[in-house]
């Protein structure tokens, strides 16, 4: 990914990014949050070895509320979800990848 984000908001239950070439990306939270890509929800592999996450609270309202968001590098945004959870960064790749996934249902 070559682009920058010029502007992030949320508007309407869903995250706006706005991206240097005017291109707009438009993600549901609910989505976001329940594809956090974190080791915590997502699990994750060591040196050839795949940990499950341990199972997760019931997600509440507040799950699917942002308190904050930063860019991270220039490579990803970090959420701080309402509900205290904020471990996952959201590269551009992983947003990009789930933009397409939604685009095929």
């Amino acid at each position: 990914m070559t682009h920058n984000p010029v502007q992030i908001k949320i508007q309407n239950q869903q995250l706006h990014i706005t991206w240097d070439d005017n291109s707009q990306w438009h993600f549901p939270l609910q989505l976001l949050r329940d594809e956090c890509p974190c080791a915590g929800c997502k699990g994750e592999t060591i040196l050839l070895r795949t940990f499950k996450p341990a199972e997760q609270p019931p997600k509440t309202a507040e799950s699917y509320k942002i308190a904050g968001i930063q860019t991270v590098g220039g490579y990803a945004i970090q959420i701080d979800w309402k509900d205290g959870h904020n471990t996952g960064l959201y590269s551009w790749d992983y947003l990009l990848n789930l933009l397409k996934s939604t685009e095929e249902i």
